[in-house]
This record gives C-alpha cells, sequence and structure tokens, in this order.
C-alpha cells in the first residue's frame, strides 16, 4: 500500500496542535498517557520545537526545568506535575523531598539525572529571539542573565560529580540517566545488578498505556530499575557516597559526547553575551576534557565508541547508536573520522537495505541484541535523528543534516508523532503524541 502522509503545513499545525494539546500551563507533559510529566531532556528538545511557536513559551519551558534545579546544581530527569498521576516510580518511591536536603522544596523531582541537551536548546531559542522584535530579544537576555548561574552550576556538577577523577566521561549510576533505558549498552552491567530480597514491592504503570508488552522493558529489567532506585535513596543521593555503593556505575560515552559540545555551545554563548570570563573557561575546558575522553574512547579501526563499566573494569562492545558520539563532538584523527562516517551511513546502520527509512536505528538491524520493536534495542526515535542533523549541520556537513533531515520528515508524514518507529516497516510504536517528536518536526520545517 502506497504512503500516504500529510503536507509540510498540514504536518507543522497537526505538530503545533499536539504541543498544545500537551500544555499544562508552565510545562509540557513528554506524552499525554504514559508519561505526563516534565522530562528533562524531553523538556530541552520541547523547547526546540516552541520556539518556532512562541519564543516566550519556549524560555518558559526551560524556566520551569531550571526551577526544579537541585541546590548541588544537578537538573533531575523527572519534574513531577501537580495532581498527575498514572506514572510509576512517582514522586512517593522517590522520596527525594524526605531524604536529601539537595532536593528543591517546592517541587517534586526525581533522585537523577539525563543528558545535557539543554544548551542546544538554549541557543535554538536565542537563534529564534534574534529574528523577533525588540521586546523578545530583552526577555530572551533577561532569561539568559537569571539563569546563567543555574546553567553553569549544571555543567559544572556535571564535571565535578559524575567524573571525580577528570577522565573526561560521565558516570551514570542508573540506565535511566543515559535515556536509552533498556538498550544492550548496559546488559552486561544491569546482569551484575541483582534485587535484594527487601525489594518493596510495586505496580507498573507503562504497561497500562502499551498494549505490545513486547515493546517495554521486561519485569525482570524493571526489577533492577527499582533496585538501584532504592540504592540511591538509601544512599541519600549523595554524590560522595553513589560512587562507592552503586551496582550500577558506567562511563556513559553518548552523555559525555552531548556535554562536550553543550559545553562548547554554552561557551559560545557566554562569549556572545558578555558572561563572566571565568565560566567561558570553565566550559571551554569542560569542552576539551570530555571530548578527549570521548576520543580515547574510540576504536582506532573505525572510531566506534564504547562505554566503560567501572564495576567490572572492561569497556562495552555494542553496535547501538552509541558508537556514533564521536561525530557529535568532533575530536577524531581525520581517517578515523571518515571511517565512522562509512559506519554511519553503510548497511550495519542507516544504509541497512530493509530500513523503511534512511535514519540511524536505536541498534544496529544485524546485532544479535536487536528487536526491532523494543524500545532502544532497535527502533528508530525521530528525536536521536534530529540530534544527529543539528550536530552534522553544526558540524560543517550541511548535506548530511539535509538528509537525515528529508528522512527524518518523511517518516513523520504519517501524523502519528510516535515515540519511535519499526525501523523496517515504518510502523508507530510506543506512546503516541510524544512532544519531542512533535518538536523535532517542527524545527525541521521551520
Amino acid at each position: 500500500m502506497p504512503h500516504v502522509g500529510f503536507t509540510s503545513t498540514q504536518l507543522s499545525a497537526r505538530a503545533a496542535y499536539l504541543l498544545r494539546g500537551n500544555d499544562l500551563g508552565t510545562m509540557t507533559t513528554a506524552a499525554p498517557k504514559l508519561y505526563p510529566h516534565m522530562w528533562s531532556w524531553d523538556a530541552a528538545f520541547v523547547s526546540v520545537g516552541l520556539a518556532p511557536l512562541s519564543v516566550e513559551r519556549a524560555v518558559m519551558e526551560l524556566d520551569t526545568l531550571l526551577s526544579a534545579q537541585w541546590s548541588n546544581g544537578m537538573i533531575p530527569h523527572i519534574v513531577f506535575a501537580n495532581g498527575m498521576d498514572g506514572y510509576f516510580p512517582g514522586p512517593a518511591r522517590w522520596e527525594c523531598s524526605v531524604v536529601t536536603d539537595k532536593a528543591p522544596g517546592l517541587v517534586e523531582t526525581s533522585g537523577i539525572t539525563q543528558p545535557p541537551v539543554h544548551a542546544i536548546a538554549v541557543q535554538r531559542i536565542l537563534d529564534h529571539a534574534r529574528r523577533r522584535g525588540r521586546t523578545t530579544r530583552a526577555m530572551t537576555n533577561e532569561f539568559l542573565d537569571r539563569r546563567w548561574g543555574d546553567l553553569v552550576r549544571w555543567h559544572r556538577w556535571l564535571a565535578r560529580a559524575r567524573d571525580p577523577e577528570g577522565r573526561g566521561r560521565i558516570t551514570i549510576f542508573h540506565g535511566w540517566e543515559s535515556g536509552m533505558d533498556n538498550s544492550p549498552r548496559w546488559d552486561a552491567a544491569y546482569a551484575n545488578v541483582v534485587p535484594g530480597p527487601d525489594l518493596p514491592p510495586y505496580r507498573r504503570a507503562d504497561l497500562e498505556h502499551v498494549v505490545d508488552a513486547s515493546m517495554r522493558p521486561s519485569n525482570l529489567e524493571y526489577d533492577r530499575y527499582i533496585w538501584l532506585l532504592e540504592q540511591m535513596k538509601r544512599a541519600g543521593y549523595d554524590d560522595t557516597v553513589l560512587p562507592k555503593v552503586m551496582d550500577f556505575a558506567v562511563e556513559d560515552v553518548f552523555v559525555s559526547a552531548i556535554f562536550a559540545v553543550a559545553c562548547d555551545v554554552l561557551a559560545t554563548i557566554g562569549e556572545d553575551y558578555a558572561k563572566p570570563r571565568s565560566d567561558v573557561r570553565d566550559l571551554r575546558a569542560w569542552a576539551d576534557r570530555f571530548r578527549s575522553g570521548v576520543v580515547a574512547a574510540s576504536s582506532e579501526r573505525n572510531g566506534a565508541a564504547a562505554d566503560y563499566d567501572l564495576r567490572a573494569r572492561r569497556w562495552i562492545h555494542t553496535e547501538t547508536i552509541a558508537n556514533f558520539a564521536p561525530l557529535l563532538c568532533g575530536g577524531l584523527p581525520r581517517e578515523r573520522e571518515r571511517a565512522l562516517l562509512r559506519l554511519f551511513d553503510g548497511p550495519r546502520f542507516c544504509g541497512h537495505p530493509d530500513l523503511r527509512y534512511a535514519v540511524p536505528p536505536s541498534n544496529s538491524p544485524i546485532s544479535g541484541d536487536f528487536r526491532p520493536r523494543e524500545y532502544w534495542r532497535g527502533p528508530v526515535w525521530p528525536v536521536m535523528t534530529w540530534l544527529f542533523s543539528w550536530a552534522f549541520a553544526r558540524r560543517g556537513w550541511p548535506e548530511r543534516a539535509a538528509r537525515l533531515r528529508e528522512e527524518g520528515l518523511r517518516q513523520a508524514e504519517d501524523g502519528a508523532f510516535a515515540e519511535y518507529y519499526e525501523p523496517f516497516t515504518g510502523e508507530p510504536l510506543g506512546s503516541m503524541q510524544q512532544s519531542w517528536t512533535a518538536a523535532a518536526v517542527l524545527d525541521w520545517l521551520d
């Protein structure tokens, strides 16, 4: 059956309508049923999509998120919406405001973090503000003045609390902190997480909103997720204690690459808007350190990056989208970078002959761990296509960026704005009406 999609104008209108429908006033739900709260990296991507519609509303999105920042600098991965239920684990399970004085007092949050893409969102908002009138520009300047210290504090926390030895890679203590919850990247590390007999009982909420349970992590995986949460609570979410007690501790090369590029982006903003030179110097130094850490984690043969399991003291070699972390932040020698681009374009990833659209799947289709319908084990995520398209444009590869944009838009023409898609058939999977998918489309169409 031929693929029938919406026109660009119709698609843009549907995406804008979706974001308005998911708008709770000062925050946008990640998705109305499965994810009824604000997620950290979702909120950043959502603000990118809001900026073409309303710079003011995009600023409000980041303001809401930053208002939930912990006093140590961490931006939590969930900010819970008042009165919204239906998600587990909710605030009663995290108990952040009870367990630690670092958590904010006025809002409920989770106790972990997510990839630091927020500087990219700030840059996109400022880009849009420059095209608008004086009032909008003044408002964004005021936002940057007010939140600059918070953004730098966030980056400083990541550089210090999550890389205390200066290795140039961010340590995560839960797969959820990567954003790629059940990726094969974490299989070996999770295998060493053994839930104790005192794991408090719980009831999953996600399966009530996704009909096909095979799209979601298994019950054993969830036991491990919740056990790690319990370990964090027992450690009081203390940055100095977590490295000693957590069963899961992995240097995440993809988050590290995002952090490196985010530090550079924020430093450039700091230079353009006359922020303290000491902040800009720190940001540039962190960018260099983490870029070097990503390069050090890449293969001499083809540039593919690997995570490092701190508990097992070994590299984790998988064939996932995280292999391409160095393409986000740069730093590879030219020949190695060319080899990595060939891998990206080739039959193991975007060039696989059976893919419906030439965009990067979350896991290589030729990998033994590939599951075409299961979350981060194979499906295509539009927000990842957007991130690589943005990064390629930034790195001076306009043709590559345009190709990903065109393929990403072709995939989105069905108007479902799904969380992720089956890579061979193009079937929308997971949660529908996903805010960040709509946001990616709006930015592409702007």
